[in-house]
């Protein structure tokens, strides 16, 4: 099977398919320190040049401000520019992304599977704002970017800036942007100029193809235009500003939706939400129901009617509780499953055998070495023979990683995956014997 095939059937709880062998994310000053301690350096991951949609090319311009500062006429360099420590090197979830370079090297390295490809097709602002220096200082850039959210850029860091001031308001700033950037009757503007062309190129694909990706969610967008504190109080202080945002954007990511689903077939839609942190979820319950199932069920059953079966969504934390939450709106599965923040998945996966489950893979523990590696992938022999499960970090691979720790992980963590009799094994473990 290739790639698009595999993802579906494990998807659909096949349990006679091998899972898919992928990884999340590496930081700049992980993929350097590899370099320099055996990884194979043939395709450095490399800056993208040119901004095209809010997912694709957000943060883009921090990390040109990395690497040229704020010299607007700076001409590209034909060298390989080294990466900027704090970034993530992007790996197969779904790409493009966040102006993030991708992973080859490591991928290659490993034999991973096919990445995901992102629709590259504008769900948010358009047209977009426009990149506006602030201010710069020996430590730091401030700027706003093309979704209008004002950050700051750490330059010794170089990690995703900080939002520091958001585009939304009040009514008067949403209704002028609702008015110049969000109408609906400029759909096929948001398209690709070669969108003809890659419908084609979609139709004999090998490779799953998701639309929504970052900042696509009904929590995440509201945070990421309002800013947290601004969303928690308008939850209580004027709800009704809260619910003409989402029925505007989800309306228009519906109609989006519509024409690439008319034209393209879709595997997956990635919801981006981080509504957990390492002690549980941001909001309760009672807002949870109120102001998102409505708009995950809306969102769902468009969805569903275009055959498109796979709704997947990423929050960081500990989302245990909302678990229940998520599949009663029509989430179909969950992503990346932090086990630092005490997420169990034997336990999730004996309590919600039907949850679609990616990555759990703790990432720290992979610098404790052998012995602690063979501990924590024990369990997942037993999880992929459940079905429905692709494992992977749950994080970007942090620079305390040696590679040889990683590559001894990952080189069992695919002898896993592709040894059939090992996966159907039933571990000690899992059986509820404990060591």
């Amino acid at each position: 099977m290739n790639t698009k095939e595999l993802f579906n059937e494990i998807m659909s709880f096949n349990k006679n398919v091998r899972s898919l062998k992928w990884e999340y994310a590496y930081w700049g000053s992980t993929i350097k320190n590899w370099y320099n301690q055996g990884l194979p350096k043939k395709n450095y991951p490399i800056i993208p040049d040119s901004i095209t949609t809010i997912t694709t090319s957000l943060y883009l311009r921090a990390w040109k401000y990395s690497i040229y500062g704020t010299r607007e006429n700076e001409e590209v360099s034909k060298k390989i520019i080294e990466l900027p420590d704090g970034i993530a090197v992007w790996g197969n979830i779904y790409r493009p992304t966040q102006g993030l370079p991708l992973d080859e090297d490591v991928g290659s390295f490993f034999d991973f599977d096919k990445s995901v490809c992102l629709l590259d097709v504008e769900q948010l602002f358009f047209p977009h704002f426009k990149i506006e220096l602030i201010e710069e200082d020996d430590s730091k850039i401030t700027y706003i970017d093309i979704d209008g959210v004002k950050r700051i850029f750490v330059k010794k860091e170089s990690t995703i800036p900080t939002a520091v001031d958001w585009p939304i308001k009040g009514w008067d700033s949403w209704n002028n942007i609702k008015e110049e950037k969000l109408q609906i009757d400029n759909i096929k503007s948001r398209f690709p100029n070669n969108w003809e062309k890659l419908i084609r190129i979609y139709k004999n694909r090998e490779y799953p193809i998701a639309i929504g990706g970052y900042p696509v969610g009904i929590f995440g967008t509201l945070a990421h235009l309002l800013g947290y504190k601004r969303l928690f109080l308008l939850y209580h202080d004027d709800s009704g500003l809260l619910r003409d945002m989402l029925n505007t954007i989800t309306g228009i990511w519906i109609a989006i939706w519509e024409v690439i689903t008319s034209e393209v077939d879709i595997d997956c839609l990635h919801l981006w939400e981080d509504v957990s942190m390492g002690t549980g979820s941001m909001i309760s319950p009672a807002i949870f129901k109120e102001f998102m199932t409505p708009y995950y069920k809306k969102i769902t059953s468009f969805l569903k009617s275009k055959r498109v079966k796979n709704i997947l969504l990423d929050t960081d934390g500990n989302c245990s509780k909302l678990i229940p939450l998520f599949l009663d709106a029509g989430i179909t599965g969950l992503w990346p499953m932090e086990v630092g923040t005490g997420m169990d998945l034997v336990e999730i996966r004996k309590k919600y055998p039907d949850l679609q489950i990616m990555g759990g893979i703790p990432k720290l523990d992979i610098s404790k070495g052998k012995n602690r590696i063979d501990d924590f992938l024990e369990p997942i022999k037993w999880l992929l023979k459940q079905g429905g499960y692709i494992p992977f970090c749950d994080h970007s691979v942090p620079s305390e990683v040696h590679w040889n720790d990683f590559k001894y992980y990952r080189e069992k963590l695919n002898s896993i995956i592709e040894n059939r009799k090992g996966v159907f094994n039933v571990c000690n473990y899992c059986a509820g014997v404990k060591k």
